[in-house]
């Protein structure tokens, strides 16, 4: 296998119901798995191609060694030791060096949703890829992090009474300590009103779960409330109001065709949700500042200089 070759599919991206590479796996709605990146990815030579997880959250905690990341933002490569937060259905890749170091924690989204019930901000937070980078100044947090690892690590695979409650707690503490420092990393918080932050989340899921293209009274049917009310909490969480999140949704969608697939704008536009593909080339435009066909060409050009 080459090591040089690009992350960038010329197929449609590849989905996985479990880990990267395994077309066994029995879907299961409460998943929880720990393993070294070093274990699963040694078996690809390093490399692990563009790819999406419809219904797992990964936790990648990266200590040593050299990463090149393809994500939502491009392919770059990554300060170490660093921690990523990929939520379901966000294409991922990576080439990894040999001298990798560092832990990959896999949860169903059931079973994040579960332990989150009580903090909707965690949901919230985690719902788009995150990228936490450690400096000198506070690498020692970054320790912490992977030492409760090995805790989780212990009881994950062990048989003593009452571990799924242990574990639960473990990981409400884990994934609250991990939304601090997202909070600090971006100065800004999120609102206190538990409602509004449980409807928000609830409104991601269905964003991200939507096949088809759907409008606002659709979507706030689907969650109980008014499109009135559905707006208020968008604008109240994110500062967006509800149609530009359903429109940006779209966008994503229309960027992951354009760079891990050969189908015309027009394909990618009805593929996307969007009946005119003149109205999505303008909105595409407006949100990004290049037209799609730009935006794909800037995207391959980086790609091939990397």
């Amino acid at each position: 296998m080459d090591t040089n070759r690009t992350l960038r599919s010329q197929t449609p991206i590849k989905h996985f119901e479990g880990l990267y590479g395994d077309l066994n796996f029995r879907k299961r709605n409460e998943y929880v798995f720990l393993e070294s990146i070093k274990t699963r990815s040694s078996k690809f030579n390093w490399i692990i191609d563009n790819h999406i997880h419809s219904n797992l959250y990964q936790l990648f905690y990266i200590e040593e060694g050299a990463v090149e990341f393809f994500g939502p933002h491009g392919r770059e490569a990554l300060s170490i030791p660093c921690v990523l937060i990929i939520p379901p259905n966000v294409v991922h890749g990576f080439k990894f060096s040999p001298n990798i170091k560092g832990k990959i924690l896999t949860l169903s989204d059931i079973v994040v949703e579960s332990i989150c019930k009580s903090s909707p901000a965690v949901l919230v937070s985690f719902g788009t890829f995150q990228y936490l980078w450690y400096s000198e100044d506070n690498k020692m947090i970054f320790i912490k992090l992977v030492n409760t690892l090995v805790d989780i690590e212990e009881e994950l695979f062990s048989d003593k009474p009452e571990k799924n409650a242990y574990l639960r707690a473990f990981f409400l503490q884990h994934f609250i300590y991990l939304l601090r420092q997202l909070e600090s990393n971006n100065n800004s918080g999120y609102a206190d009103n538990y409602k509004a932050l449980k409807f928000f989340h609830k409104f991601q899921v269905a964003l991200k779960k939507s096949e088809h293209s759907k409008n606002i009274p659709a979507y706030s049917d689907e969650l109980g409330i008014t499109p009135t009310h559905l707006n208020r909490i968008c604008k109240q969480i994110v500062g967006k109001t509800t149609l530009l999140l359903i429109q940006e949704n779209k966008i994503e969608k229309a960027k992951n065709y354009l760079i891990h697939t050969n189908y015309s704008v027009s394909e990618i536009a009805y593929k996307a949700g969007f009946e005119y593909p003149n109205y999505f080339a303008k909105l595409f435009r407006k949100i990004t500042g290049l037209q799609p066909s730009e935006y794909r060409k800037t995207k391959k050009k980086s790609l091939l200089e990397l």
